[in-house]
């Protein structure tokens, strides 16, 4: 079993970290969180359609997803642009038939945020690892959501979504991050996850889960935290009461030191 007896909901404006050792679930929990494979038993519930009952196509268009897989699979010979523009449909190339000059005015506003604008224009292949990192955040919250108030309300039809989007700023329904810092220098690791804060800053209604092994790279709006081990989730709920010495020790099975400065985490070996 990959996942068993688990129980969770992650509400609007909650930024979750799902931490635990190789192999414990956490990548396919982001799998089933992000529409991308069915339970086989059991139920999900994603922005408000379960799994196996809906177009899971049109689905993941509203989440925002940031993983290696995407980089590996992304059309060749993109700029950074093209890269975020992707995102638009949740697709691996820019759709321009369907792009406008509202996409590119929000592409190059995401660009801004992530600290990105000079990549605009630099091949993605020709990106540092932490660069790369960096426009997959931007091109994630290219997605366009739907379930927004004035989206509800308007009663826009899916397809002319984005313009309701576009003028809420309204961004992804969801964002996923599945390891979003691996194999980052120090530098560009801090750069992402100070451009993780300002995300959580800017839509404080879009609910996040990032997926890492290190406290150390965990942004410091997190909310909320869940410790998975074996398939089963150990400890779940705000992120200071289960980012704690016990906890994080029985997670990882070694004796862990849990420290909280400045809003940042970090664990080192205990004494033992």
């Amino acid at each position: 079993m990959l996942l068993q007896d688990v129980t969770w909901t992650v509400l609007s404006g909650e930024h979750w970290v799902v931490l635990g050792p190789n192999g414990a679930g956490k990548s396919t929990m982001l799998q089933l969180a992000g529409g991308v494979s069915h339970p086989t038993t059991g139920t999900v519930d994603v922005l408000g359609h379960r799994s196996g009952r809906t177009d899971l196509r049109a689905l993941r268009e509203r989440i925002g997803h940031v993983d290696a897989a995407t980089a590996r699979d992304l059309k060749r010979g993109l700029d950074g642009r093209g890269v975020v523009l992707s995102g638009a449909f949740g697709s691996l190339a820019p759709q321009w038939r369907r792009l406008g000059p509202e996409h590119d005015e929000r592409a190059a506003g995401l660009l801004e945020l992530t600290g990105s604008t000079a990549l605009g224009s630099r091949r993605f292949d020709d990106c540092s690892q932490g660069e790369r990192q960096r426009l997959l955040l931007a091109r994630a919250l290219m997605a366009h959501g739907v379930s927004r108030e004035a989206g509800s309300a308007s009663g826009a039809d899916p397809e002319d979504a984005w313009a309701v989007a576009a003028a809420e700023d309204a961004g992804p329904d969801l964002l996923l991050l599945d390891e979003p810092t691996s194999g980052l220098d120090l530098p560009s690791r801090e750069r992402l996850v100070a451009a993780l804060a300002a995300t959580a800053r800017r839509w404080t209604s879009l609910p996040t889960i990032t997926v890492t092994h290190h406290l150390e790279e965990i942004p410091p709006t997190t909310t909320h935290a869940m410790l998975l081990r074996d398939g089963r989730a150990m400890e779940q709920g705000p992120a200071d009461d289960v980012l704690r010495s016990g906890p994080v020790s029985a997670c990882f099975g070694i004796d862990v030191v849990v420290e909280r400065r400045g809003g940042r985490w970090s664990a080192r070996v205990g004494d033992a």
